[in-house]
């Protein structure tokens, strides 16, 4: 096939994802066009098997000339991409054995809400937050970023600010209302996470918006962002609210981690750690672990005592906390779970079939 042929087949591809409801499309040698549907993998059976020219073809109509030669140094590349006003695409191209693969994550065009995706109500009131540091965790595919995305989107309704993201690759495009929404790409617009976030207080920010924290530097700037007066919204690849506090102050070397605890401490305002969980009747749904950051919270992350945040959670509904087990609890009460899914993504199984039990 020639250039226009391979657009015209991956556009066929896209249209299909769109169409089924995909997450995801995964293309590879060997195998026909794979989706993701509902958390599970589904050929594209009416489409032929991949070879490696079509792959490296499909791939090269998503790069320019200067991607390509950036790909062909490094191996692998980032980007995202608007695909005819339906839906964006995050896209990584990579090499496997020496030939080229393909992961597009489909970002639908619109953002949704914090009740449309069925987010804890105290998000309203971290949107409400003038200074402080939130975090959304989980796993890779639980939908941080749409979560981050519905928290913005709030914010950019109800209040009148100025909101910088950084992110590697830009995925929600926001449609300014009553903010100003500044989007920078990592390697178009900012050479890296935490120069942009060191230019950042140039530039008369009330919300910063880190697409993912990767290195000391960019945690200890996003920390020191959210002491000097700024809301700081970020993601982080761990499963759980204590262990992202300690994945945090581990981050840095010994000498240094006290003083991250004390800023930390003064800083968090609170950690959801979200699962994307296939639902007994359609799609998928949403269990989340919320850690609000309350005065005792705060001793334990100053005292070093992060074992102890899961009683806490556990104990802390009241103030709108909430543990991912008797999030699981509630969905298999309420049919949407199976109990083996629960059990799956559950981090305590011998708490969840004790709660199962009452």
């Amino acid at each position: 096939m020639n250039n226009e042929q391979y657009q015209k087949e991956l556009e066929e591809i896209l249209e299909l994802a769109i169409k089924k409801d995909a997450t995801d499309v995964h293309l590879s040698v060997g195998r026909p066009p794979i989706l993701r549907i509902n958390g599970q993998l589904a050929p594209l059976t009416e489409k032929l098997i991949l070879t490696d020219k079509d792959t490296q073809g499909l791939a090269f109509t998503l790069i320019s000339e200067e991607k390509k030669e950036k790909f062909l140094s490094q191996k692998d590349i980032d980007l995202s991409f608007a695909f005819q006003k339906k839906a964006r695409f995050r896209v990584n191209i990579y090499r496997q054995l020496g030939k080229i693969s393909i992961a597009l994550r489909l970002i639908p065009s619109k953002v949704r809400t914090i009740e449309e995706l069925n987010l804890p109500a105290v998000f309203h009131q971290i949107a409400k937050s003038s200074q402080g540091f939130f975090l959304v965790v989980g796993p890779s595919g639980q939908g941080k970023s749409t979560a981050l995305a519905a928290l913005i989107n709030e914010i950019n309704h109800t209040r009148c600010d100025h909101i910088i993201t950084i992110e590697d690759p830009i995925e929600y495009l926001f449609k300014e209302d009553k903010c100003i929404i500044d989007q920078r790409e990592v390697g178009e617009d900012v050479q890296d996470f935490h120069r942009g976030l060191r230019e950042v207080f140039r530039q008369d920010p009330d919300v910063i918006m880190i697409g993912e924290m990767r290195d000391p530097e960019t945690i200890s700037s996003a920390v020191t962002a959210a002491e000097t007066g700024h809301l700081v919204l970020t993601t982080l690849h761990t499963n759980t609210a204590s262990q992202t506090v300690d994945r945090i102050i581990d981050s840095f070397p010994p000498h240094q981690q006290n003083q991250i605890r004390m800023q930390l401490s003064s800083t968090i305002l609170g950690i959801l750690s979200r699962r994307l969980i296939p639902s007994l009747k359609e799609g998928v749904i949403n269990a989340v672990e919320l850690m609000i950051a309350n005065s005792a919270i705060r001793n334990l992350i100053r005292e070093g005592k992060t074992h102890q945040i899961d009683m806490i959670i556990e104990t802390g509904s009241e103030e709108g906390m909430i543990s991912l087990n008797r999030s699981l609890v509630d969905l298999v009460n309420r049919g949407m779970i199976s109990l083996e899914n629960a059990e799956l993504h559950s981090t305590n199984l011998s708490e969840l079939r004790m709660l199962l039990k009452k």
